[in-house]
C-alpha cells in the first residue's frame, strides 16, 4: 500500500498542483508553456506568493485532466466554490441510484422517510411517510405536495403545538440564505422568499438563527393520531467522499422522522394501503 503524500508547504493550492503534476508527469516548465504563462508565475502560484485567478485554476484542472471531485478540491484550495454539474436524477444513467435509494427508503420503514434534492424537492417517499402525513392531509392534497419544506411548515398545526417550529424554520432559512449568497442561485433566493412569506413565519429569523448552531437533526412537533407529538427530523446526505462543500451530483439527502419520546411510534398496520405518486414500491 502506497504511503500518503505529505508536504510542509502551507499553500494548499500549491500542494495539490504539485501532487497532480507529479502524478501526470508534467513539470512546471511544461505546464507554464502549455498555458501560456511564465515558469516564474507558475512557481509563485504554487508557493503561495501569487493568488491564482479562477480562470487559471480551471485551466490547471483541465490540463491535469481532473474529474469533478478533484477539480472541486483544487478550486476550494484556491478559495473558489465548486461548480457542480446539474444532472437528471430520473435519467436512465441513474437507474442504479434510484434502485439504491428505493432499498434505503424501504429499510427506513416504519419511520417516515423521503428522498429530496438540494432544494428540498421530493423525489421518493416510503410507505410510512405516506401513512404518517395522510393522518392530517387528504390523499389528493398530499399527492400534490412536491417540496419537503413546503410540507413541513404548511402542515396543519394544532393549537397545542409550541413555537419550536419557528426556531426550526429560522435555522433552515439561514442555511438556505447563505447558500443563496454563496452561489447566487436564484432558486435559493426564491426559497427564502417563499418561506418568509409563510403565515406566522418569524420576522426576526436572522437574529434567531444567528444565535444557534445548525445540526443535521432537529426536533419538530407534529400532530399524529389526534395528539401533538415530538420527533427528531434527521437528514442523511447522499454523496461521495470529499470536502464538506462537495457532494457528487445529484446532491441528495434522506429525511427521516424518529420518535423523540416513548409511546410515539408509527402505524405499521396500514403500510400496504399507502398510495402516492412518489411511492415506487
Amino acid at each position: 500500500m502506497e504511503r500518503a503524500v505529505t508536504s510542509t508547504n502551507n499553500c494548499a493550492f500549491g500542494n495539490l498542483t504539485r501532487f497532480w503534476r507529479n502524478l501526470r508527469g508534467i513539470t512546471q516548465e511544461e505546464l507554464a508553456l502549455s498555458l501560456g504563462f511564465s515558469t516564474r508565475h507558475i512557481s509563485f502560484v504554487e508557493t503561495g506568493k501569487s493568488q491564482p485567478s479562477e480562470e487559471l485554476v480551471d485551466a490547471f484542472a483541465t490540463k491535469l485532466k481532473l474529474g469533478e471531485r478533484d477539480r472541486c478540491y483544487l478550486r476550494l484550495s484556491a478559495g473558489y466554490l465548486s461548480k457542480g454539474q446539474e444532472v437528471d436524477f430520473h435519467s436512465p444513467t441513474y437507474k442504479w441510484l434510484r434502485n439504491a435509494m428505493l432499498l434505503s427508503l424501504q429499510a427506513m420503514d416504519p419511520h417516515p422517510s423521503a428522498l429530496m434534492d438540494r432544494y428540498g424537492n421530493l423525489l421518493m417517499v416510503n410507505r410510512s411517510w405516506v401513512i404518517f402525513h395522510q393522518d392530517v392531509l387528504p390523499k389528493n392534497t398530499l399527492g400534490k405536495v412536491r417540496n419537503h419544506y413546503e410540507l413541513l411548515f404548511t402542515r396543519p398545526r394544532s393549537s397545542h403545538t409550541s413555537t419550536q417550529w419557528q426556531n426550526t424554520l429560522a435555522m433552515i432559512l439561514m442555511s438556505i440564505q447563505q447558500e443563496a449568497l454563496l452561489t447566487n442561485d436564484p432558486v435559493y433566493y426564491a426559497m427564502v422568499r417563499d418561506l418568509t412569506n409563510l403565515p406566522n413565519a418569524p420576522q426576526d429569523w436572522q437574529k434567531a438563527a444567528s444565535d444557534q448552531e445548525p445540526m443535521t437533526s432537529y426536533r419538530v412537533e407534529l400532530e399524529y393520531k389526534g395528539r401533538v407529538r415530538s420527533y427528531y427530523s434527521v437528514n442523511l446526505m447522499v454523496g461521495a467522499l470529499g470536502p464538506a462543500s462537495f457532494t457528487s451530483a445529484p446532491q441528495l439527502s434522506i429525511n427521516t422522522l424518529y420518535p423523540a419520546g416513548e409511546n410515539e411510534g408509527f402505524d405499521t398496520e396500514n403500510l400496504a394501503q399507502a398510495v402516492h405518486p412518489l411511492l415506487f414500491f
